[in-house]
């Protein structure tokens, strides 16, 4: 059966109650459980299998699984590996219960993705240390979130300052994470495409709004300034180790194919294919916007402007001609 336990605030206000949801379907277990969890402050509610567990997890999404191996109808394997395949429930912490003990039951439920087993019978001092260590982990992973939200916050705030860009991050992680998936990346690598679209300017919240708002009439040291961005948004999410995929898309979206960018020059396959690809999907989303100082252009006039700056060297001319097919191929298909 499925039980779904929120644990106590411990004297906190602040901190949001942990929830768990345990799946078994032996009654036996259901009492014993809840019975433990009840009597150290936890709420418990039931479902009675895999298909239940699965709504539960849709209405209200735990901070921790304590998964039966098996039941009737679909196994605690398949359940582990489905939620462990979805993005959406992947960082659940799970624990498969089990009472079988063979070494090759415990290597299927790790290759399921399993982060941790309890053996049957339970014993209580066992049950309540996994699940005190695994809340932890949880409330460290959601602090990780928080973090990754105040970032993404920064960063829109950061183009709020330019009235006149509208949603272009929204259309840039758009843009790159649709390049992405025609280019077959992994998803790993589509989520950091998503993420730079939002992020890629994240440093330009140093720079002055006089600097920042004054167009293209920079002097050379209004320029200087202007382009320590992306060293800047760089320096900006290092800490977040979930962000390492991000952070050549940050720095080096402004190198140009020649050798001719900043902030360190680099040229032609030296710079990192997913900043790469979101110089295309900027210049794109830039040409086909229209500013107080300019009209928008057409998507044709944006394609043959942007193929002829690829052939002076200034984006990869492949990913460009990439881009422009995938257009074309959503618009077929839609």
């Amino acid at each position: 059966m499925a039980y779904m336990v929120q644990g106590s605030r411990n004297g906190n206000p602040r901190r949001k109650a942990q929830t768990i949801l345990v799946v078994d379907d032996k009654l036996d277990t259901l009492l014993l459980v809840r019975e433990l969890l009840t009597s150290r402050g936890y709420n418990v509610t039931t479902a009675s299998d895999a298909e239940e567990a699965l709504q539960a997890i849709q209405a209200d999404k735990p901070d921790l699984i304590l998964l039966d191996v098996i039941m009737p109808g679909r196994s605690g394997y398949d359940l582990c590996r489905q939620l462990k395949d979805d993005p959406a429930t992947r960082l659940i912490p799970i624990v498969m219960i089990t009472g079988l003990s063979d070494r090759a039951d415990r290597v299927r439920g790790i290759e399921a993705g399993a982060d941790d087993f309890l053996s049957k019978p339970l014993y209580p001092e066992e049950l309540y240390a996994r699940v005190k260590s695994l809340l932890k982990l949880k409330h460290f992973t959601d602090e990780l979130e928080n973090a990754e939200a105040v970032l993404f916050t920064l960063a829109l705030g950061v183009e709020a300052r330019d009235p006149y860009t509208g949603d272009h991050c929204a259309r840039l992680a758009h843009y790159a994470a649709e390049l992405g998936r025609h280019l077959h990346f992994d998803y790993e690598n589509i989520v950091a495409l998503e993420r730079g679209g939002y992020l890629h300017d994240l440093g330009k919240i140093k720079v002055p709004d006089e600097i920042l708002n004054k167009g293209s009439e920079l002097t050379p040291a209004e320029w200087d300034v202007m382009k320590r961005h992306p060293e800047d948004g760089e320096a900006i999410c290092q800490p977040l180790k979930s962000f390492r995929r991000v952070l050549p898309i940050i720095r080096h979206h402004h190198e140009h194919w020649n050798g001719s960018g900043y902030p360190d020059s680099l040229d032609g396959h030296n710079i990192p294919v997913l900043a790469r690809v979101l110089q295309v999907v900027d210049v794109y989303d830039a040409l086909v916007t229209a500013r107080p100082y300019k009209s928008a252009l057409s998507e044709t006039q944006a394609r043959d402007t942007m193929l002829h700056e690829a052939k002076r060297g200034l984006w990869d001319y492949e990913l460009v001609r990439e881009f422009f097919h995938m257009l074309e191929s959503e618009r077929r298909a839609a």
